[in-house]
């Protein structure tokens, strides 16, 4: 794959340059030993020295499929993909990544079967924003390293907007509020929980509905930890409904956490354009809100 940039102002070596086009030490170490390097068309080492004006091409080597992962040829909506990124909208029940309960059908997995199909240079997904197996909704995968780490360095720098809508049990008084308590893995158990000594996270909401026995909030998220929303709203005494992990009660026919990925939002690293994804709400969540309603 073939990426070029121009060398816009002063810079003091290559490794610098490409570290500022998002490339890391890693991905630097990489394409010394795989990689190859042009300046104006010439290819050069890493001690050349750049000035202002020349343009700097960089080839990375192909990501060849891992042989130990295996194919699904299983159906996957696909929202987006380019050469940088695919935007999957994923059903509820479908693991992200092969694990020891699914090996062979996950998302992972299908993609795999995807780029087989398409014969794709690069065959390693890079999960950027992962969903529990029962979240419903978007996920944004990178298709090569450099990607990843530049939506990495979007998610650091808080530029990349993710709104999710779930249903909590019981009644939210406040309309808007947010949620700043740090989480941490409960020693006794797979859920997480809010201790001192956990990592900072904030969770904004806002109502959108409210039932007899629940309510429908759109959630933002300005961290990301592992069951971030459905531990924060536990905290409260409103956990999600259907979520049989921290105790939420089972409403309607909601077998799952009442949790769906609704939006993503990032300004593009490689085009500069601002990419807008939506999900719709399943047929589940439908059938939940249309119980609650009367």
């Amino acid at each position: 794959m073939k990426l070029s940039w121009a060398v816009t102002a002063p810079v003091t070596s290559m490794k610098r340059f490409l570290s500022q086009q998002g490339i890391s030490h890693r991905g630097y170490s990489d394409l010394k030993h795989r990689g190859i390097i042009w300046v104006n068309g010439r290819n050069v080492d890493q001690t050349v020295q750049l000035q202002v004006g020349d343009e700097v091409t960089v080839i990375l080597p192909p990501e060849v499929a891992d042989p130990e992962v295996a194919v699904s040829t299983e159906p996957l909506t696909i929202l987006f993909s380019n050469r940088d990124w695919v935007i999957v909208d994923k059903p509820a029940g479908l693991n992200v990544v092969p694990g020891p309960a699914n090996r062979t059908d996950t998302l992972v997995n299908r993609l795999k079967g995807v780029w087989q199909a398409e014969n794709a240079e690069n065959r390693v997904p890079h999960i950027v924003t992962r969903l529990d197996r029962f979240t419903s909704g978007l996920v944004w995968v990178a298709r090569h390293r450099l990607a990843n780490s530049l939506a990495s360095q979007l998610q650091a720098a808080h530029t990349v907007e993710k709104r999710y809508l779930a249903i909590v049990s019981g009644q939210l008084t406040a309309d808007h509020d947010l949620i700043d308590a740090p989480l941490a893995p409960d020693p006794t158990g797979y859920n997480q929980m809010v201790s001192p000594a956990g990592k900072p996270a904030q969770t904004e909401y806002w109502v959108q509905e409210r039932f007899a026995d629940a309510t429908l909030v759109r959630v933002q998220l300005h961290t990301g930890r592992t069951h971030q929303i459905r531990a924060h709203f536990a905290s409260l005494g409103h956990p999600l409904v259907g979520d049989e992990l921290y105790h939420g009660p089972l409403l309607g026919a909601m077998h799952r956490q009442a949790l769906h990925a609704e939006t993503l939002d990032f300004t593009d690293p490689f085009t500069q354009e601002n990419r807008h994804f939506n999900s719709p709400v399943p047929a589940d969540w439908q059938a939940l809100v249309a119980t609650l309603r009367q």
